[in-house]
């Protein structure tokens, strides 16, 4: 079917050199989705388990003597933060299994309060010992990437799989996923040639072999893998479309993919047919933040990364404050109330600043970007000293600030229950403020002296899976909070009983302040 023998020849040596490893274990081809989007999207598979070479001898005398490092690193120990920085204990995974860990981990909400992903993200970037049961695998580590995938913080997650020298596949495609969607694409295409057993499939190398200009070999390669039904139909097609646009001229667009992985996306955007990333996993905003990227994608990109921490507030601000915006509605209406706030607190405009707050907070709680809003602005708002219900929502923007410590010292005069108690919170004393609501009060009642822990947390605790007691009061919270608000107090219980007593106070002013019901 290739026109002569030595095609044939050349195409089946071709597929030998570029055979994904899984191919010959199995003959089961992943498809672009399994093993591009899924990463981002769901749990990866485990990584291939190591061939075990047949014996060599009858005698009694071990054949294979296998040594390990004594508190070498090992994947699962490793991290981007000191444990004692992040506030927690060295050892916090304890004798819980790595596969539950694993679990709990990937389980997380990303819709949850500032105060909880802040909490989540330590936890997945600090320096921890491994599980006891650790065994070399990575299934902590891959987990932890995957959720910071699923946050949409993918410098962060390739902070930590550069630290690997040598990346086995598993490693190395949730690698090369962060590059396509950040537009570093060469350099993982260069390790991908370099090395081509990390190579995740045949769409993904032929991919590589274009970007380096070999297109020959990529279209060979393409015709290789269409034969032998290593690539799927849609895929092929718009690889075709991607080496040779000139074969579809005229032709009608390629139809869109309901699901596109990383690579499918930047296929779709080399061959002029861009796929919006508004309704695809948050880690695909990334790829609207390059600088080649309308301002109005970049402006909604970094709202969505912004909202779950995988930004700093100030890039957000930043990319808010380019230019005037050209038109009406939706995320212009918030670029022009946040441009009207910053003009005037830099002329030291009090009245300007108070006319220009509501409004600009207002449009701040419909996105859920209260926190990075606060992070940004709250020190200045109260640097101003206004007075009224413009001093009194500063005040209230502050608290959700790193300068809480300093707004619970400058109450207003116009505070009410609810500010009174917030102080309170804040300075780690509830107990003698009235509550204003139901959740107030699940909030207190996990302040009082000698608040009880579940059970389920004493039995955690006593069995020395502190990691996993924290990892499901995370739950209790995020969960409690759209239903019984019994599990908000387990929740900041045990928080407060393992030390993290200003992640518990955080969470419960942001429980009162914000919107977070589900």
């Amino acid at each position: 079917m290739w026109g002569s023998k030595g095609t044939s020849a050349c195409a089946a040596a071709l597929w030998l050199a570029l055979a994904p490893p899984a191919l010959a274990q199995d003959d089961q081809p992943l498809s672009a989705i399994d093993w591009l989007s899924r990463s981002v999207s769901g749990p990866a598979p485990a990584l291939p388990s190591p061939v075990i070479a047949p014996p060599v001898t009858t005698s009694a005398t071990p054949s294979t003597i296998v040594v390990r490092p004594i508190d070498g690193p090992t994947l699962d120990g490793l991290g981007l933060i000191p444990a004692s920085r992040a506030g927690l204990p060295k050892d916090l995974w304890g004798t819980s299994p790595s596969a539950e860990i694993a679990r709990l981990i990937r389980a997380e909400r990303v819709d949850t309060l500032p105060a909880i992903q802040s909490l989540l993200y330590s936890l997945l970037l600090a320096e921890l010992s491994p599980p006891m049961d650790a065994d070399g695998t990575g299934a902590v580590f891959l987990a932890r990437v995957d959720k910071l995938l699923d946050m949409g913080a993918l410098d962060q997650a390739l902070a930590l799989l550069e630290m690997i020298d040598d990346p086995a596949p598993e490693v190395f495609r949730r690698w090369f996923d962060i590059a396509l969607l950040t537009g570093n694409e060469n350099r993982a295409c260069a390790m991908m040639l370099k090395s081509p057993q990390i190579a995740p499939t045949f769409p993904a190398r032929i991919f590589c072999l274009a970007r380096s200009g070999n297109w020959n070999a990529a279209a060979l390669s393409l015709r290789t893998g269409e034969a032998l039904g290593f690539i799927e139909p849609d895929m092929a097609e718009l690889l075709a479309r991607f080496l040779d646009p000139d074969l579809f001229e005229g032709e009608p667009d390629a139809p869109m993919p309901e699901r596109p992985s990383p690579l499918v996306l930047r296929l779709m955007e080399a061959i002029g047919q861009p796929i919006p990333t508004t309704r695809l996993p948050v880690a695909f905003a990334h790829a609207d933040l390059r600088p080649n990227v309308g301002w109005k994608p970049r402006l909604e990109a970094a709202e969505r990364l912004a909202r779950t921490g995988a930004i700093e507030p100030a890039r957000l601000f930043a990319i808010y404050a380019e230019r005037s915006p050209a038109a009406s509605g939706g995320v212009w209406e918030r670029v022009r109330a946040v441009q009207d706030l910053s003009r005037a607190l830099d002329k030291g405009d009090r009245d300007g600043v108070a006319r220009a707050l509501p409004t600009a907070w207002q449009k701040m709680e419909e996105v859920e970007l209260e926190v990075p809003f606060a992070n940004e602005f709250g020190a200045r708002l109260l640097d101003l000293d206004l007075s009224g219900a413009p001093g009194r929502l500063a005040f209230r923007i502050a608290l959700l600030s790193p300068e809480s410590g300093r707004a619970a010292k400058a109450l207003p005069d116009t505070a009410t229950q609810t500010d009174r108690f917030l102080v309170a919170l804040a300075n780690g004393r509830p107990q003698g403020a009235a509550p204003p609501n139901q959740i107030g009060a699940a909030v207190q009642a996990a302040f009082v002296s000698g608040s009880p822990l579940s059970d389920r947390f004493i039995r955690l605790i006593a069995e020395g899976r502190l990691g996993e007691s924290i990892l499901l009061a995370i739950d209790n919270i995020t969960d409690g909070a759209r239903g019984d608000l019994r599990e908000v107090t387990q929740g900041l219980t045990l928080l407060r009983h393992v030390g993290l007593e200003q992640v518990a106070r955080r969470a419960g002013i942001e429980l009162i302040l914000l919107e977070r019901r589900g």
